[in-house]
């Protein structure tokens, strides 16, 4: 059974139909792709998922096999499901050690003091930012110490699946590359993580398998290089198919 299984989804907004039948599953260790041009409701479809801000119109989401769709977001994030946002989110007038805090203690209520600050402390190491100072108000750091923080906050909630949107964007070269090291040993934490990227250089480094949205559908979707190789795919993208040889 996949850890995560989405079945028919669907979310509209008046005529609008964001997500539109989308399925997919995600086995339990697994980095999963979601690709698609701006406006192909790849955010939409992790607003659905996770409750927030609002669930499905339609269809079943299910977290190890329990249904999460009609569930609050608090109940959603406590069975085990976390995510990032596409913009650097966290609370600026907390310090840094107080933003992993509202993590650890939000995933796994009733957690020790100790532990709990414990929990916060480790995930901030994990992603670099002891020599940022956990002192520091969250609203001073970079684009990227922004992005390590938003991703400790969620590992410190200890979650069986965590969905990043667009972890890559506005950032440098060297720094997409270390968020691809990063990444990666999220994994191997024991974490199945659900990656959302405009950027398709970024997904194939990091997925053993790719979907690609298109106007709320579903394109295309299996293995990286197939996909990506696929004509109905460099057509969304480039707007045009490749030429005939």
């Amino acid at each position: 059974m996949a850890l995560l299984e989405v079945e028919d989804v669907s979310k509209a907004f008046g005529s609008l139909k964001a997500v539109d039948g989308v399925s997919f599953k995600v086995e339990a260790g697994e980095i999963f792709g979601v690709a698609g041009p701006n406006g192909s409701g790849k955010s939409t479809l992790f607003n659905v998922i996770t409750g927030i801000p609002f669930g499905p119109d339609r269809g079943r989401v299910k977290l190890g096999g329990v249904e999460i769709q009609g569930k609050s977001g608090n109940e959603i994030a406590r069975l085990g499901l976390a995510r990032t946002f596409q913009r650097e989110t966290s609370f600026d007038g907390l310090t840094v050690f107080e933003n992993a805090l509202m993590g650890a203690g939000y995933g796994k209520p009733g957690r020790a003091e100790s532990e709990v600050r414990e929990r916060a402390a480790e995930a901030l190491e994990f992603v670099g930012l002891t020599s940022v100072g956990f002192g520091r108000l969250a609203g001073e750091l970079s684009v990227f110490d922004r992005k390590c923080l938003m991703l400790a906050t969620a590992i410190a909630m200890e979650p069986r699946v965590l969905l990043l949107d667009e972890p890559a964007s506005s950032l440098t070269k060297p720094e997409i590359e270390t968020s691809i090291g990063l990444i990666r040993r999220t994994a191997e934490r024991g974490i199945t993580i659900v990656l959302i990227e405009h950027v398709l250089t970024f997904l194939m480094s990091l997925s053993q398998h790719l979907m690609v949205l298109n106007q709320g559908r579903v394109l295309a979707a299996g293995e990286p290089k197939t996909v990506i190789a696929d004509e109905r795919v460099v057509e969304a993208y480039l707007g045009t198919r490749r030429p005939a040889a």
